[in-house]
């Protein structure tokens, strides 16, 4: 039985998505929501930009980290 992702949340889609990697339906379900005014962020396809990229992603999820084990707090 296939999982209604559209009545998922946000966190429950990332959930699923992780667990079922080879499942891309609940990732297009999220790209689907995504907010026009949400940040863009455009690097280069160079090592420099790549770096860019990986080091913004870096504290994107050290920051989410730290805001999820503040709120068990």
């Amino acid at each position: 039985m296939t999982p209604n992702f559209e009545a998922m949340t946000n966190a429950e889609l990332k959930t699923y998505a992780l667990k079922h990697r080879e499942d891309a339906t609940p990732l297009r379900v999220l790209s689907s929501r995504r907010r026009p005014d949400a940040p863009q962020y455009d690097f280069p396809d160079t090592d420099e930009g790549r770096a860019q990229l990986h080091d913004l992603l870096r504290r994107k999820f050290e920051a989410a980290e730290r805001k999820a084990i503040d709120s068990q707090g």
